[in-house]
């Protein structure tokens, strides 16, 4: 495809620029500039709904190996705003393969640039920070594209999860035989959340994000499930609210990522921005439940803030005191102490800041769906709740 390729650059908004030739769509694009350090799952990548509105630098070196298909995808469309490569591969090949992934960009819309050092674009990120990117293979020209970056919106107080949410309610049946009925908040839900669950012989109903808790307890739900999305966790109001009502009623609660910053602000905690964020499938992350670390997946540039921890301070161990009881910190990333869990004691609710849900791996954290499984089941013999 090198001869369809037209000259390109990418603009940081702190002027850094780097060029290269288009790969995907001709065109033009803006959004948060942010790195993915995964050696396999771009398709996944690509079509997580978390990614809206950013520009996901890809640090493995060849993309594109494999093609794409049609059933990784974890979602309905790719969502990345654009995409940066090093070496697009010249042909993918694998048996699964439907097409190829430069035809798959090109056909959605979506910009990209290839030929970039990602090297020094991802070290130059780690040094100064996610910050807002151009890339256009239309005007070329630094200091025009760097005007309009600059103009962009940025990711912090952007409420984005009604950009990703479902148009409307939709069901995935339990396997085998049906054991529990889960309500889904969709802030960006991937589709491989709903498929753990009925693995486990959970029915899932998935709700707009903009439902509340009647419609939520109208599906017969025996819990919550809050999904991963994109934004800035700031400005989720509603589902904080929702959160906290579903805890005043009892409803077992579980939430992934931006679920696990919802859960954090309904317990009275803040939020905030990562330098660069954790994206990629090689965390590691410290369950202090059972002592084990496992290798997880992570795409998220916001966390919660705990009382006496932030980053580079040491996660407290001890209980902390909310409005709905005791709550302790129950995962920790060991990179850099980032909060990566929240457990209520007195309440059924936890979640996890990272993804075991991950479709392209690892798959250490999958247990985390049988914890919501025993929690569920573990509130149906005491009876009594959504009271």
């Amino acid at each position: 495809m090198s001869n369809r390729r037209r000259p390109a650059i990418l603009v940081l908004e702190d002027g850094r620029t780097f060029r290269g030739e288009s790969y995907g769509s001709v065109g033009e694009t803006f959004g948060e500039a942010v790195f993915n350090t995964g050696m396999t799952g771009y398709q996944e990548t690509l079509t997580d709904p978390s990614y809206h509105r950013q520009v996901v630098v890809q640090t493995a070196p060849h993309i594109g190996n494999t093609g794409v298909n049609h059933e990784d995808d974890e979602s309905g469309r790719i969502w990345v705003a654009g995409y940066v490569v090093r070496d697009p591969a010249r042909v993918g090949s694998n048996w699964r393969a439907t097409g190829g992934l430069e035809d798959r960009l090109a056909t959605e819309g979506v910009v990209g640039i290839s030929g970039v050092d990602t090297r020094a674009l991802t070290r130059h990120l780690r040094e100064r920070g996610a910050m807002r990117v151009g890339v256009s293979s239309l005007d070329v020209d630094p200091e025009a594209l760097l005007t309009r970056v600059r103009e962009a919106p940025k990711m912090v107080g952007a409420d984005l999860s009604a950009e990703v949410t479902t148009a409307k309610p939709y069901t995935v049946e339990a396997e085998g035989e049906h054991r529990f009925t889960v309500a889904a908040l969709d802030l960006g839900i991937k589709r491989n959340v709903p498929r753990r669950l009925a693995a486990r012989g959970v029915t899932t109903h998935v709700l707009p994000a903009g439902s509340s808790i009647d419609d939520l307890v109208a599906t017969g739900a025996d819990a919550v499930f809050f999904s991963p999305g994109p934004g800035d966790p700031a400005t989720a109001d509603h589902p904080v609210g929702l959160a906290r009502e579903v805890m005043r009623r009892r409803i077992p609660l579980f939430g992934i990522c931006f679920g696990s910053q919802i859960l954090g602000r309904a317990l009275g905690f803040g939020t905030y921005k990562l330098g660069y964020g954790h994206r990629g499938i090689n965390q590691p992350v410290l369950d202090r439940v059972t002592g084990k670390v496992e290798v997880t997946s992570h795409n998220h540039g916001f966390a919660v803030q705990v009382p006496g921890a932030g980053p580079g301070l040491v996660v407290p161990d001890q209980v902390i005191d909310t409005d709905f009881g005791a709550v302790e910190v129950s995962h920790v990333c060991l990179n850099d102490n980032v909060v990566e869990g929240l457990r209520a004691k007195d309440v059924p609710a936890f979640t996890v800041q990272y993804h075991p849900e991950a479709a392209a791996g690892p798959h250490d954290a999958d247990y985390l769906f049988d914890r919501f499984a025993e929690l569920i089941e573990g509130e149906k013999n005491k009876g009594g709740q959504h009271a």
